[in-house]
């Protein structure tokens, strides 16, 4: 049997590659014998004892209290939870739910499920306008507002921490998504938030693991029957190897410092620029500059996304397009359309933390020749 090459792997806006600190941590966790954390003998003990660390830990990078940190799943059902539960605790403010447009898809399904949802526009950069936030924010009988610290999809850093004082002078709590931000921007103060929300598959950790961090004062209610874990914050037994998994590999991107995010940030640059000069008819959309450093999308007229994807697949390059959310490329990006770019013949990329130069100059030597043969195909070269 002949050995297939792995492909480059450049869809690191879908989740980081698991990091070696993260597996080494999982392996020691599950050979400790760590038992239930709920129970008073010595490996329940231990499990207790290594949840309270992580917690900690978790709390620190984000400048906030461990008794603050709820460990949870998915990004998903966190970002649903996170929502529901601030929309039960403050039904009698009022129902309206604020997001920007280029939220989380299960931020927007959520907040249209759990009261009457407003949603705020964006630039053709994808950055929030920041006055008609702080409008809708003000207006009577607003519950809660979401906002991300940058978009998952086209990297845009929202003006968060304004939005945020928004929130504040309004008395509306914010739930803010750090989850692209996580090991790639300094999140020890990302303004006044009242829940934050965090996914370890977006840094490197297990994609089990998620957390949300709930502000004491902030009046959010379990939207779910509570039991005996987390303070009946969230239900069910924690997976203590793949928390302590979790922590490990944050604290493993927070001490790498600017070094990998600076090389990400020169790679991206690399591509934005390649891209534009290589290839006729393309949108290259974001902002160039004021981003998180390792995703980049861009547009391509004239060919269809799924199409391009697999192509690039069978040339070596695992990409990414449609939805940053969507588990099916042929799902237009809800993003895009705000941001009133094409929504068709998109590309999402992701360079990892051990992406290399010379890998992002093999896609740019690619991707020319393998655009130029589908529109070849569809008769448009």
């Amino acid at each position: 049997m002949t050995d297939v090459p792995a492909p480059v792997f450049l869809d690191c806006s879908s989740g980081e590659p698991l990091l070696p600190e993260a597996r080494d941590a999982w392996v020691l966790a599950t050979s400790s014998g760590w038992g239930d954390p709920q129970r008073l003998h010595r490996p329940g003990r231990l499990a207790a004892q290594a949840l309270d660390d992580a917690r900690s830990r978790v709390a620190g990078h984000v400048g906030a209290r461990p008794d603050e940190v709820v460990l949870t799943g998915p990004l998903a059902p966190t970002a649903q939870a996170a929502v529901a539960g601030l929309a039960l605790g403050r039904r009698r403010i009022g129902r309206t739910i604020v997001t920007s447009a280029v939220e989380h898809s299960a931020v927007l399904g959520a907040a249209a499920a759990y009261g009457e949802h407003v949603t705020v526009g964006v630039d053709p950069l994808g950055r929030l306008d920041l006055d008609a936030w702080t409008a809708a924010v003000a207006a009577p009988g607003v519950a809660l507002a979401c906002l991300q610290v940058a978009n998952h999809e086209v990297g845009t850093l929202q003006p968060y921490a304004a939005a945020a004082q928004a929130c504040r002078d309004a008395g509306v709590p914010l739930v803010l998504d750090a989850t692209t931000a996580l090991g790639r921007l300094s999140t020890s103060d990302l303004g006044g938030w009242s829940v934050l929300l965090g996914w370890a598959g977006a840094y490197g950790g297990p994609a089990s693991v998620g957390f949300m961090v709930v502000r004491r004062g902030t009046r959010w209610r379990a939207p779910f029957p509570a039991d005996d874990h987390q303070q009946g914050r969230w239900p069910g037994t924690v997976d203590v190897p793949a928390v302590w998994a979790a922590a490990a590999a944050l604290d493993a991107v927070a001490a790498d410092g600017t070094a990998t995010p600076a090389r990400q940030h020169a790679l991206v640059d690399r591509l934005r620029r390649g891209v534009a000069a290589r290839v006729p008819d393309v949108d290259v959309v974001g902002d160039p500059e004021d981003r998180v450093p390792h995703l980049l999308t861009f547009s391509a007229l004239y060919v269809d996304g799924e199409t391009l994807t697999l192509e690039l697949d069978r040339a070596g390059f695992a990409v990414a397009s449609g939805s940053a959310c969507s588990a099916s490329s042929e799902h237009p990006s809800h993003v895009l359309a705000a941001m009133g770019a094409l929504t068709h013949g998109n590309v999402r990329l992701g360079v990892t933390r051990t992406t290399t130069e010379a890998e992002v100059d093999a896609f740019l030597d690619v991707l020319p020749r393998v655009v130029g043969e589908i529109r070849s195909r569809l008769g448009v070269a």
